[in-house]
């Protein structure tokens, strides 16, 4: 009886080790000390179910989710990163490197896949406690002969590094050069007395594998792969754990993210030369993952672009040579800087040209005019009209159109600040003097009722490069309630046409498109606009320290007249 419950027991036992081996866990932080680690597992066990925590070799102790089968722990990660209630780091392992567990207090035994939360188990799970713990295969290294006779074996860029991840754990402070002088063997022996080692300078083969298996933690789960891609003539290591292969797009080969990880992978290659080389470079700063903010350098021949804000780090870099501009990009969630550094780093060393570049006529069939070859163009968060009201680019926009904006641009290229703002006219300055082809007279003289009039905008807001011109008539020189500082007109507008001039049948501006009032549950007529009187737009130039030309000349001037000066004077402005 006793040998058959022996025979019983080792078949279970056998059976949860093997279940174990197979099983997937989603890891989610990992720390240097046992007790930072309890703490986390404390914390996640609170809210999550199946909080697991796990030595992990090299001083180092994880917390993990499991086990669960691989599609399980999938479907999960994917779900919490969402709901932020785990790490976005956070990533699906098999358990290899996990050793003795430290959480739940007390728990040491094989532990069978869990279903998810959401699951309902209807088997009971039984723990098996052998009476003895397994002892572990005693592990026999190197003696200091041995240790120096396996490191002279190493090459240089073994070597390298060695002194790369002794830097990386803090030991290394010096040049990478592959040479072993004293300052890499003191590293060495730092970073022995740190680990436990003999105190030797010389490390062993076991030693520098722990070494590197440190240095190498932070990319579990990515899976680092070397790809040639014969399309694009690039042979280089991308994170294939954290993107999968989208389109090819000229000039680019798009990789995309993968389970939810934020991560974007480019391959860039055409044929070019210099001009289409830095028109590349200002192309990519227009799109929505390149972030303004950040290091720019540009060469002859080769560029890099660091952008970054609160959502993503993006880095890219292409050089231009023998006709051929090939490069790469990585989009990589903000925050998370220290593997994004180590895989930047890794695809910077192993980038290869190869033969080819990518057929120019190679392109997705989506096709947008807020797209470039597949990759969103940064938009503006709102796009207004304006004008200019000098010789150097002062321009008179409505107060509403530059409201919380981080950025302001006039024609999507000048950068521009808000030197004056009144609540219903701002005055903008360039940060770099333009020279306008036109700007506006202010009309003094009052103009006549019933007049016609016309706007000059942008009311599609920036899908056409030239403004519009819209025709009305001047329906009353005071507001509905009677104000003298606005005028009422007969036309109908759209939104992209607010802070444009409004001109009198010279083409002097009488006044300044204004916002739709709120009229509470009153609904006016779509004819029914108004405007900033040109009294107003004086009186706000001159608290601003502008000199505006004026003018009290009713003159005609004919249609094809106006619509040139009016496009001459007429601005895009755009909120960031």
């Amino acid at each position: 009886m006793i040998r058959r419950l022996s025979v019983f027991l080792i078949f279970v036992f056998t059976s949860f080790s093997a279940a174990a081996q197979q099983s997937s866990w989603v890891q989610l932080e990992a720390h240097p000390t046992l007790t930072a680690a309890q703490d986390a597992a404390r914390k996640y066990a609170a809210e999550l179910d199946n909080v697991n925590g796990f030595y992990l070799g090299s001083d180092w102790y994880g917390v993990a989710l499991g086990p669960y089968t691989r599609p399980d722990a999938d479907a999960l990660r994917r779900q919490l990163r969402s709901s932020g209630q785990i790490p976005r780091d956070a990533f699906v392992s098999d358990g290899e490197r996990f050793g003795q567990q430290f959480w739940p207090i007390g728990v040491g035994a094989p532990i069978k896949p869990q279903p998810l939360p959401t699951e309902t188990a209807d088997l009971p799970v039984v723990t098996i406690v052998p009476d003895e713990a397994p002892l572990e295969p005693a592990v026999v290294d190197e003696t200091l002969a041995e240790a120096r006779a396996s490191e002279a074996a190493l090459d240089r860029g073994e070597r390298e590094m060695l002194q790369i991840a002794l830097k990386w754990a803090g030991f290394y402070n010096s040049s990478i050069d592959g040479a072993f002088g004293r300052g890499t063997r003191a590293s060495m022996s730092a970073w022995q007395d740190a680990n436990g080692y003999t105190n030797t300078g010389v490390l062993t083969t076991l030693q520098r594998a722990d070494l590197l298996a440190q240095y190498n933690a932070v990319l579990e789960g990515l899976d680092m792969e070397l790809i040639r891609d014969e399309a694009t003539g690039i042979a280089i290591e991308i994170p294939t754990g954290a993107v999968e292969f989208k389109a090819y797009d000229s000039p680019f080969a798009r990789f995309e993210e993968k389970d939810g990880s934020g991560v974007t992978v480019l391959l860039i290659s055409q044929p070019g030369d210099r001009t289409r080389f830095f028109g590349l470079y200002e192309i990519l700063q227009t799109l929505e993952i390149v972030p303004t903010t950040g290091d720019r350098n540009r060469r002859d021949s080769s560029f890099e672009i660091e952008g970054v804000n609160d959502s993503i780090h993006t880095y890219v870099t292409a050089s231009l040579s023998g006709g051929q501009i090939k490069g790469f990009a990585l989009v990589w969630p903000a925050g998370d800087d220290e593997r994004r550094t180590r895989v930047t780093e890794i695809m910077k060393a192993s980038f290869e040209t190869l033969d080819g570049v990518l057929n120019p006529a190679q392109a997705a069939n989506e096709q947008s005019i807020d797209l470039v070859s597949g990759l969103a163009i940064r938009k503006p968060q709102l796009a207004r009209s304006g004008f200019y009201v000098d010789g150097s680019g002062t321009v008179v926009t409505a107060a509403t159109t530059v409201a919380n904006c981080e950025r302001v641009t006039l024609d999507d290229s000048f950068d521009a600040d808000v030197v004056f703002n009144d609540g219903s006219v701002a005055v903008l300055r360039p940060q770099s003097r333009l020279a306008p082809m036109g700007s506006a007279d202010i009309q003094t003289a009052l103009p006549r009722i019933q007049s016609q009039i016309t706007v000059g905008g942008y009311p599609y807001g920036g899908a056409l490069t030239l403004p519009t011109l819209t025709f009305g008539t001047l329906a009353d020189v005071r507001g509905l309630d009677g104000s003298d500082s606005t005028l009422r007109l007969n036309m109908q507008t759209e939104d992209g046409d607010i802070g444009g001039p409004v001109f009198d049948n010279g083409g002097a501006v009488i006044g300044m498109l204004l916002p739709h009032p709120a009229t509470g549950n009153q609904v006016l007529p779509e004819e029914v606009s108004f405007a900033y009187s040109a009294q107003g737009i004086l009186n706000a130039l001159s608290t601003a320290g502008v000199a505006a030309k004026t003018t009290d000349s009713m003159a005609y001037m004919p249609p094809e007249t106006l619509t040139s000066m009016a496009s001459d004077m007429t601005v895009l402005v755009s909120c960031w």
